[in-house]
């Protein structure tokens, strides 16, 4: 079992169900070509998937287009069933940056089919975690930006105000459709920018000067053998 750790903290929460959205930011849709949506796109990754700061990405064998997406994460400290923004808020015990890699041919191919992303989205190592930030130590204000470079070159920043579907309202969303539990993780969408990396890519990502993360792209084959 895999485990959230606060920062300048010794506490650690086991993590349960990573909910993502999609299409959260309208520039991000509109770079794929998709329509804004009405309601927030959700889809699930495993825990198994997860990765810290520090581990590498590994690049699966049946893809060749994998994109970098960094995002906003909401942990979930308590159990919630139809929320309402109250009690959404007192359930958000902390935040953090994080990273939904995503194979981005492999998406397209199932998009034209009309199947789920799964394939696309589950695969090991597809979702790196910083360390989080308590609720307790800090608020969101809206002003934070979440920002992620490869190699060095800035290629995603933003603020996370201009969410389509701002934190409190995506737990509300969210708990209506399933009940949230704690060391739930919300992936909470990305900005524009998302991109193409390669093994041997090095990708930073951070909210602000709060959280960080640091990881780089190795390869299946060599992740194997070494």
């Amino acid at each position: 079992m895999k485990h959230i750790k606060f920062r300048n903290s010794n506490k650690y929460i086991a993590i349960n169900k990573i909910i993502c959205v999609g299409r959260n930011y309208a520039e991000h849709a509109k770079e794929l070509g998709n329509e804004i949506p009405e309601k927030p796109v959700i889809f699930l990754k495993p825990a198994s998937a997860v990765i810290f700061s520090g581990e590498k990405i590994i690049h699966p064998h049946f893809s060749s287009v994998m994109h970098h997406e960094v995002e906003l994460l909401i942990l979930i400290g308590s159990r919630i069933k139809n929320a309402n923004e109250s009690e959404s808020i007192k359930s958000i015990s902390g935040f953090g940056v994080g990273l939904d890699m995503t194979l981005r041919d492999i998406q397209d191919e199932l998009k034209k089919k009309g199947h789920p992303w799964t394939i696309a989205k589950c695969f090991d190592t597809s979702a790196v975690l910083s360390d989080f930030i308590s609720a307790d130590d800090y608020k969101l204000t809206g002003d934070e930006e979440l920002s992620l470079s490869v190699n060095g070159f800035l290629r995603q920043k933003e603020k996370i105000s201009m969410m389509l579907f701002p934190p409190v309202k995506l737990v509300e969303y969210i708990s209506s459709l399933m009940t949230l539990e704690e060391g739930d993780i919300i992936f909470t969408g990305t900005p524009k920018g998302v991109g193409q990396v390669k093994t041997g890519d090095i990708i930073e990502a951070k909210l602000d000067e709060l959280v960080s993360l640091k990881t780089e792209v190795t390869s299946e084959l060599f992740h194997q053998s070494s």
